[in-house]
């Protein structure tokens, strides 16, 4: 039975959500802040650049000039991720989903990883300070030097417990979405379609890229419900996250697909948009988040583009094209394959707008595609601004850069 929320309550707490605006001006004092650093740094290049000109710069002094230099840039960095991360997740999000300039750290930020990178940039500001110090050790006391290697010392132990809570924090979390019940759901009959993409990672990875990059998450232990859900999804073969092949790809977040691969943008209405060249492992990723969607609970449906226009198209010539969204409003999560290979008519593109424009803000959608999203009006035309807006409002967009992976195989197979 839905349980009925009390009016008042919901009032009280949308009033209490509204206060955090509040922080909004405290954000754009960090910017004002920004700006006296942006004087700062050429108050003092331009003072290095005098006295270069007019020889009266020794190398200590143009090594503790260039410190200080690199000490600004990095307190700017500090005063950055912290305007716009913390902007980000506590104000309100920013949009910046699918724009070129979007930074890396920014899809996957939260308050977990923002406070382990403030730490991180704090220990390197103490290090440039520690560095001057050491440079300047002939008009630097010994009492200074002492506490300046103490205090440098406390900083690196408190990034590193810091880091070191934020792993069991992450683990707890992921225990407790693979501990929830999944609902079940009816089977649903699927045509088998032949589809490759990339496949099982064929070598060892690097250690150290292994330890410097966050490891896709690991698959729930399957179930009954979940089978069938899988079965009835339609997906072309199942595959897994486990099985992707992460060297394969020049430019992937792999923070992103892990973080994505816990199917909370689903429960979200989040949508994600997986960009790039044929062969990089598109369709693998869209499966295989497929596949955890439906592990968590979630009803999945997967077609390509054609097939997706073409069941459309079927439904308005029935006049049921309404019932038909409204019927696929059972499926939380939608999967869109093969954006943009298969050329549409003005006709296809509006029935895609109808799609993307009904679940907007309703429920999910994965879409692959060979062109980013700023060159759909090739497949989309004059349908392809607003249909874009919608999907990207409340989107992950990853990227994936390189060859073609079926490409690279067949190549290796004729030369060996």
């Amino acid at each position: 039975m839905a349980r009925v929320q009390n009016p008042t309550t919901t009032t009280l707490g949308y009033a209490l959500f509204a206060t955090r605006w509040l922080q909004a001006p405290l954000y754009f004092g960090l910017v004002a802040a920004q700006g006296v650093y942006v004087y700062k740094f050429f108050k003092e290049l331009w003072t290095l650049i005098l006295m270069c000109v007019g020889g009266h710069a020794t190398e200590t002094y143009v090594m503790l000039a260039v410190l200080k230099l690199v000490d600004v840039v990095m307190i700017a960095n500090l005063l950055i991720m912290v305007i716009v991360g913390g902007y980000e997740t506590f104000v309100s999000r920013i949009g910046l989903q699918g724009h070129r300039d979007q930074p890396e750290w920014l899809s996957h930020v939260n308050s977990n990883v923002l406070k382990v990178k403030l730490a991180t940039a704090i220990v390197g500001i103490s290090s440039v300070h520690l560095l001057q110090m050491f440079v300047d050790v002939h008009h630097t006391s010994h009492h200074a030097l002492l506490w300046g290697t103490v205090i440098h010392m406390a900083f690196i132990a408190s990034a590193a417990i810091l880091a070191y809570m934020s792993g069991p924090m992450v683990a707890q979390t992921d225990r407790a979405h693979g501990d929830r019940s999944p609902a079940s759901a009816p089977a649903e009959a699927a045509r088998p379609r032949e589809h490759g993409h990339a496949g099982r990672q064929q070598e060892k990875p690097d250690p150290e890229t292994q330890a410097a990059t966050p490891a896709l998450p690991r698959q729930p232990d399957p179930d009954a419900d979940a089978e069938a859900r899988v079965r009835a999804a339609g997906f072309p073969a199942r595959k897994l996250l486990e099985d992707f092949d992460e060297q394969h790809p020049r430019g992937f977040d792999r923070e992103a697909v892990a973080r994505l691969g816990k199917a909370d943008f689903v429960t979200a209405r989040r949508n994600v948009v997986l960009v790039g060249p044929t062969g990089t492992g598109k369709t693998h990723l869209a499966v295989a988040l497929g596949v955890r969607a439906c592990q968590a609970g979630h009803r999945v449906l997967f077609a390509t583009a054609a097939e997706w226009a073409a069941r459309l198209a079927d439904a308005r010539a029935a006049g049921r094209l309404d019932a038909e969204l409204t019927a696929l409003d059972d499926h939380p999560l939608l999967i869109v394959d093969e954006v943009g290979y298969t050329p549409l008519d003005p006709a296809a593109a509006g029935l895609f707008f109808q799609l993307v424009a009904h679940r907007y803000e309703r429920a999910s959608l994965i879409v692959t595609s060979d062109r980013p999203l700023g060159r759909w009006d090739e497949v989309f035309g004059p349908s392809a601004p607003a249909l874009t807006d919608r999907l990207a409002h409340h989107a992950d967009v990853v990227r994936l850069d390189g060859d073609s992976y079926r490409t690279r195989r067949a190549t290796s197979a004729w030369a060996d």
